[in-house]
């Protein structure tokens, strides 16, 4: 099975499983704002992310483990800055989303770093 790896705020999460599917691309951008994709990253990507992207935030995050071969909407790699970064491009449908872990800043402040050990 091939994962990625989704941010996600906990009440985004919850309000989609009882929607019935998440659609989210970002921090404070979702599909319905006109967001063509849905941000995710491989393990070693998430904590590059967290602290660019949610460095301001106190509050637990929720990182959803995400089956690719469950994916309904396409998949594609594609780069950002030096990387490639998986994007979503659709809703993401929930029977893909394999596992949700919680994600909390390190007693420094930072977003720790994710092994692949650590979602598999």
């Amino acid at each position: 099975m091939a994962t990625i790896l989704h941010i996600a705020f906990v009440e985004q999460w919850e309000a989609a499983r009882e929607a019935g599917c998440y659609r989210w691309s970002t921090r404070g951008t979702s599909l319905d704002d006109g967001a063509t994709f849905i941000h995710a990253s491989r393990p070693e990507q998430v904590a590059v992310v967290a602290n660019f992207v949610y460095a301001d935030v106190t509050e637990p995050l929720c990182l959803l483990v995400i089956d690719t071969e469950r994916l309904v909407s396409a998949l594609c790699e594609e780069p950002v800055g030096d990387q490639m970064f998986p994007h979503i491009y659709g809703p993401l449908n929930l029977d893909a989303v394999v596992d949700v872990r919680r994600y909390e800043q390190g007693a420094d402040g930072r977003w720790p770093a994710v092994t692949a050990q650590a979602v598999s």
